[in-house]
């Protein structure tokens, strides 16, 4: 059981409503900012962010609960402008709920104070002091003339400035062969590594592989140049384009050993170890260099096998004529 005991205090005192301390919707936080608001002796000015500081309410609690009693009628506000162009904002609160009406009514009675902090004389405006004589329209008639001959440069005079040298002519374009062109084009399908090769090199490339070519080297020298020089150990090539241009960047010389075979006659060169070493280059008719898995020794790939019968039967000579005698 509970038990209450009231004493009466003889001085400092204020009388509230029941319905102001159990109000449901108010918090304890907004209920002690209005009570300790409502207790304030006659004229006091504090605003309800300092009472928040006295009462030790945080700024997020007082937040809420100042949004509660705005909520509910008990406080209002308004920003007006005051003497000197200053605005002040008004905050009324009450002991009851009120209407915006109503509260614009009592807000209307109280007199706009100005701020009781001075203000600095750098920030008060100054009064304004006219310019001396009359004002004169600015002029219409452009720039002043000058002779002709006067030096008009603002730089100070000097040793006579040189002509500045005609630009040296631009390098003539090396023409690139198509062949070359089209082995660039080629080399995706040579291997997977080079399959990402950017499309604004290939011109760059074609010119490697033309200085390769001018030098006396043929396609299948430099396939089998490229080859050697990608990686055999399962690292991927990232920058295809650029291991390229290292690659193709230095041209080797053409040596041919004393009592070689001609060219036509030379063994296909050696497919590099590794990966790679497994495929072969196909030797029938394909537009671009093509490899495959043989199986034993054979020069061809499956589809030129399957179709080389059929070519040589369009090819054979016909048979001669058979004479029969009765």
């Amino acid at each position: 059981m509970i038990y209450r005991h009231h004493i009466a205090p003889p001085r400092a005192f204020t009388q509230f409503s029941h319905d102001l301390i159990r109000h449901p919707r108010l918090s304890s936080d907004a209920v002690r900012l209005l009570t300790w608001q409502l207790s304030l002796p006659e004229g006091a000015r504090e605003s309800l962010s300092r009472t928040a500081e006295r009462a030790r309410i945080g700024a997020c609690a007082f937040t809420r609960a100042k949004r509660q009693l705005k909520e509910e009628g008990f406080v209002h506000e308004r920003r007006v402008q005051g003497p000197g162009g200053h605005w002040v904002t008004q905050q009324l609160v009450s002991n009851v709920p009120l209407s915006a009406a109503e509260a614009a009514k009592l807000l209307g009675r109280m007199p706009v104070g100005v701020p009781s902090a001075p203000v600095s004389p750098q920030v008060a405006p100054s009064p304004r002091i006219p310019a001396a004589g009359d004002p004169t329209p600015p002029p219409t008639d452009g720039h002043p003339r000058k002779d002709p001959g006067e030096n008009t440069s603002h730089r100070p005079a000097g040793p006579e400035r040189k002509p500045d040298p005609e630009p040296a002519p631009a390098p003539e374009t090396t023409e690139v062969p198509e062949a070359a062109r089209a082995l660039v084009a080629a080399l995706p399908h040579l291997s997977p590594d080079l399959r990402r090769i950017p499309r604004g090199m290939h011109d760059e490339l074609a010119r490697l592989v033309s200085a390769w070519f001018a030098a006396g080297h043929t396609p299948a020298a430099v396939r089998a140049h490229i080859l050697r020089g990608l990686p055999d150990d399962g690292t991927p090539v990232h920058r295809p384009g650029g291991l390229l241009r290292y690659l193709l960047r230095d041209v080797p010389p053409v040596t041919a050993p004393a009592g070689s075979a001609p060219a036509s006659e030379q063994p296909a060169p050696t497919r590099p170890a590794g990966r790679l070493a497994a495929l072969r280059e196909c030797e029938g008719d394909h537009v671009q260099a093509t490899l495959f898995r043989p199986t034993g020794d054979e020069t061809l790939c499956r589809r030129c096998l399957n179709s080389a019968p059929s070519r040589a039967s369009r090819c054979a000579p016909p048979p001669p004529p058979r004479t029969v005698i009765a």
